[in-house]
């Protein structure tokens, strides 16, 4: 059974970091690329940021480029997302996402991906 679990959301002041963690079971994790997505309260899914199998190629939504970095250890079957420089608007539920295939092509079309996480809470406020 596929498995994909977050973890490491919380409540952060502007400005601040936090690191998500997304780990995998029940598939071979090295060899297919993941994403996180976002959901923001009244707001349709954004995807964030991608990663193809092996950490060949991190894609980024230009929201969080230069803010986000993405990671992953295959040998941890673990997905990171490492958030800098926090906004107000970057407050939603961030959730991991399988994607169907090694390489990442149409990152925003959700019929590419198979198998979600439950999500976790990120909420950057003063």
């Amino acid at each position: 059974e596929v498995q994909l679990v977050e973890s490491g959301g919380g409540l952060v002041q502007p400005g601040g970091s936090l690191r998500l963690s997304c780990a995998a079971t029940g598939f071979t994790f090295s060899a297919y690329a993941m994403s996180w997505v976002r959901q923001a309260p009244g707001k349709g899914l954004e995807w964030v940021s991608g990663m193809d199998s092996g950490g060949s190629r991190a894609r980024y939504a230009d929201s969080v480029k230069g803010r986000f970095t993405i990671s992953r250890d295959d040998t941890k079957n673990t997905l990171y997302l490492q958030m800098n420089s926090l906004k107000p608007e970057d407050t939603a539920v961030y959730t991991c996402a399988k994607y169907k295939s090694a390489w990442l092509a149409s990152v925003q079309d959700i019929q590419f991906y198979d198998y979600w996480g439950q999500g976790t809470q990120v909420t950057v406020s003063s």
